[in-house]
């Protein structure tokens, strides 16, 4: 919400030295979240004055049409002489009223304003645009053309109420009373303890028998609906600057009288308005429920099929617009400056008060989020209805000299206020600070609760706050107004004997442990797009293909829930290497949803009371499967170059050696063998195996993606991942890393160089000669790997290992070290073929 502090002032007194930094200040301290103050006009530097088109002269042979006027500009100019200006706009005549910049004047932006030859002439400044200006967007994006009684020589500056501050203000979704200047200005008032001048606070006639006839079949989404009706409106009047400029300072764009004047008493009251032609409105004006299949053509040119739950406003015709959303274009309001004698004369003014959540499901469900529809999902006061029918009649007949039809329509269905009973000690018991009744009767009094009780407190909701609901609510209000930054810093005690569950210690080791190893965190969304799938080449019936959908995804790219890391970690390093960062190694740990084979619905738990524990089981039956996995991805270096030597690509084998790294860090035994699956290469898949209650179970695979995979996502060369399951880890770890024992007794060395086919993998040999040498070996190393036609014959590659061998009691003789070599090579030749290298 953009907030003018020009129109702030006409409801607060504010003391005239106040800035728009010091009112944020305030602001920001009662709790509102002003998130900048934009400086309107803050580098402009007059001359700029009202000037008139004397004479035009169309200048020839130049790629562009050029015009050379002269522009009256009174005294201004300090001669009284008319002003030679070269324009290149189209929108201007003879005789309009234009904005002239002259020389030694300073445009937004630091543009210095001098007279300068081009095309030929020599131009003795400028007539200016709304855009040179910096005043936003008018629709027209050519010359200010002003109203016909503007006087000329006049300071333009102050016409156009060029110098102001603005605050922009993030509103909550439950602060929908701040979405108006009446709100802000209330916040402001209560913050600098003044007096509010509130603009909704105005005369306005009882209903009546002779108002606009208005029928409202659901008194559910609609409990509010006034009507009003203005007659005779001038089809050529304008809306006059004053009001442009401020619903250009709040980000709006001017369109016509009758809209603007609609737009402007929303943003000053917060109480959404239409405006319908009265011509084109055929019968009673109804609110209903849409019928299936129904359509209307919105205001924005779209036809829209509308839905059962839609809440519409209708004629005897059908739909002619979206409650609280927007209008229909057939009882649009007819602009004079397209058609004249078609202008709009008449209008019947609608405002409503619509149920938020219909308003907010209608506005997702067509996509159409506009102004209106963003503050009835907020909450919207509904007793400034009238107030604001009543203000959009005065302004339509002050200005576009209408007549206010004696007619009042307005339909309430019953309600009373809401009460909240509060002990009067409870923000003290909040907060941790003694108030006292005195101050929490009087804060609740300042945002306009009525307020009765002494220990008790019966405390009467106003019609504006509609986020006010229960006493915590109440104790909020006070809080925030007597200052954040008063509450006293208090460290909580938490009570002895708890902590993190061995799972939480497992996922912050594993985390420390991939920092340690050079790998940086990435937490992604948890949303994919199917397509995500086959570009990670999954075959079609791969269970990581079977998502849970979400009913209201952020994107509509991204309907569904992960299955796999991997598609956010990708998206990660792509986007890292297309900024330049080309050396990555990244990870991440996250939970994985895979939808049951049964589907239940989901139980509504109660909120009156704790649920039971069969409740709690039977919504947790509903939820899909959610693992969580670790996975990390590589590319470009994994050791830089320097003077110490070259460097190392990441390959493959840093993959893997990643998988190990969490497997001790989960007190598991991981088995890596040669695999094949989805987005990874056939010849440097690495498939990733614990073995728990005695059965093998596949938990990852690691390697390097295949280039078709790389191809489609737009990453590096070479690029390897790993991923596997955390909890399928986890179950088959004793949970508890060991740290190693350390023996006294000295350690036997021995090499073995074994020669196999070329397809047998080094795991295979590896688990060959671990389980051959027995219990003597401490561990087994791969250190060369050597591929020569000519020395090993065709298809045959040898594999160099270092067996280390100790014994916990005594020092190894060179027989017994030999003899359990011995043993390894030959259960590897036997299971593996390996024979040694001669």
């Amino acid at each position: 919400m953009r907030v003018p502090l020009s129109w702030l002032r006409e409801y607060v007194d504010l003391p005239a030295t106040e800035t728009g930094r010091d009112v944020q200040a305030k602001l920001i301290s009662a709790g509102l979240e002003v998130e900048t103050v934009e400086q309107l006009g803050a580098d402009l530097k007059g001359p700029l004055v009202v000037g008139q088109v004397l004479t035009i002269e169309e200048l020839e042979g130049f790629k562009k049409p050029i015009r050379f006027c002269t522009v009256d500009v009174g005294q201004a100019n300090g001669t009284g002489e008319p002003q030679e200006i070269v324009c290149g706009a189209r929108n201007f005549a003879v005789g309009d009223k234009v904005v002239v910049v002259l020389p030694g004047a300073t445009l937004p932006g630091g543009f210095s304003i001098s007279a300068r030859k081009t095309y030929g002439k020599v131009s003795h400044g400028m007539i200016c645009s709304t855009d040179e200006l910096g005043m936003g967007d008018d629709g027209t994006h050519g010359i200010i053309v002003l109203p016909p009684e503007t006087e000329v020589g006049k300071d333009a500056i102050e016409l156009l109420e060029l110098v102001d501050e603005v605050l922009d203000i993030a509103v909550t979704a439950n602060r929908g009373d701040c979405l108006s200047i009446r709100g802000v200005a209330r916040e402001t008032a209560i913050a600098y303890g003044l007096p509010l001048r509130d603009p909704a606070l105005i005369d306005v006639p009882a209903p009546n028998a002779y108002g606009y006839p208005v029928q409202v079949a659901d008194p559910f989404g609609c409990d509010r609906f006034t009507a009003r009706t203005v007659t005779g409106l001038r089809p050529e009047a304008r809306s006059p600057i004053w009001l442009q400029r401020r619903l250009q300072k709040v980000g709006m764009r001017p369109i016509s009288l009758a809209v603007d004047v609609t737009n402007y008493v929303m943003m000053e009251l917060g109480q959404p308005l239409h405006a319908y032609d009265r011509r084109l409105v055929q019968g009673t004006i109804g609110v209903r429920r849409a019928k299936e299949g129904e359509k209307l053509v919105t205001l924005d040119g779209v036809e829209r099929k509308l839905h059962a739950e839609d809440l519409v406003i209708t004629d005897e015709r059908g739909p002619i617009g979206l409650a609280g959303v927007m209008g229909g274009a057939n009882t649009e309001i007819a602009d004079h400056t397209e058609d004249v004698e078609n202008a709009t004369t008449d209008v019947v003014i609608e405002a409503a008060h619509f149920n938020a959540v219909s308003i907010a499901r209608t506005a997702r469900r067509h996509k159409l989020l506009s102004e209106a529809s963003r503050r009835f999902e907020r909450g919207v006061d509904p007793q400034a209805a009238a107030a604001a029918a009543q203000r959009t009649v005065d302004l339509l007949v002050l200005l576009a000299g209408g007549t206010a039809e004696a007619g009042v329509t307005e339909v309430i269905a019953p309600s009373a206020p809401r009460t909240i009973t509060v002990p009067a000690d409870h923000p003290d018991k909040v907060a941790g600070v003694a108030y006292g009744r005195e101050t929490v009767v009087r804060r609740l009094q300042e945002v306009g609760c009525d307020v009765y009780g002494q220990d008790e407190l019966i405390v009467t909701v106003p019609s504006w706050r509609p986020d006010l609901t229960d006493p915590n609510d109440l104790a909020e209000e006070v809080i925030r107004l007597e200052g954040y930054e008063n509450l006293p810093s208090t460290l909580p005690k938490p009570p002895a004997g708890r902590g993190l569950t061995g799972r939480q210690r497992l996922h912050r080791r594993i985390g420390r442990a991939l920092a340690g190893a050079g790998y940086v965190e990435a937490p992604n969304y948890p949303f994919v797009g199917e397509q995500v799938f086959d570009q990670l080449g999954l075959a079609a019936e791969d269970p990581a293909r079977r998502v849970v959908k979400l009913v209201n995804p952020l994107s509509d790219e991204e309907p569904a829930l992960r299955t796999t890391l991997l598609p956010g970690l990708l998206g990660a390093l792509r986007r890292n290497d297309g900024r330049g960062s080309h050396d990555l190694a990244l990870f991440e740990t996250g939970l994985v949803f895979h939808p049951r084979e049964e589907r239940r619905a989901a139980v509504h738990l109660p909120v009156d009371r704790r649920p039971t524990d069969e409740e709690i089981a039977a919504l947790n039956a509903a939820l899909p499967e959610q693992p969580r996995h670790a996975a990390v991805v590589l590319a470009g270096a994994r050791e830089q170059a320097g003077w110490w030597g070259k460097g190392r690509p990441a390959d493959w084998a840093d993959a893997i050696e990643a998988a190990r790294t969490i497997a001790r860090e989960a007190g598991a035994e991981l088995v890596v063998r040669k695999g094949q699956y989805g987005p990874w290469h056939p010849g440097r898949c690495a498939e990733l195996i614990v073995v728990a209650d005695g059965a093998e179970r596949v938990v990852g695979h690691a390697g390097e993606l295949h280039p078709r995979v790389l191809k489609a996502l737009g990453l590096p060369e070479r690029t390897c991942a790993m991923e596997l399951n955390l909890d399928a880890l986890e179950e088959a770890g004793d949970g508890i890393p060991m740290a190693p024992g350390i023996s006294t007794f000295p350690v036997a060395t021995q090499d073995v160089a074994l020669v196999v086919d070329k397809p047998v993998p080094a795991a295979e040999v590896e688990a060959a000669l671990r389980a051959g040498a027995g219990e003597l070996l401490e561990s087994i190393r791969l250190f060369d790997v050597y591929e020569n036609a000519e020395q090993l014959g065709e298809g045959r590659k040898s594999l160099a290992y270092a067996l280390r061998f100790r014994a916990p009691d005594r020092t190894l003789t060179v027989d017994e070290a030999s003899a359990a070599r011995d043993a390894a090579v030959a259960l590897a030749g036997e299971r593996t073929g390996a024979v040694l290298r001669g």
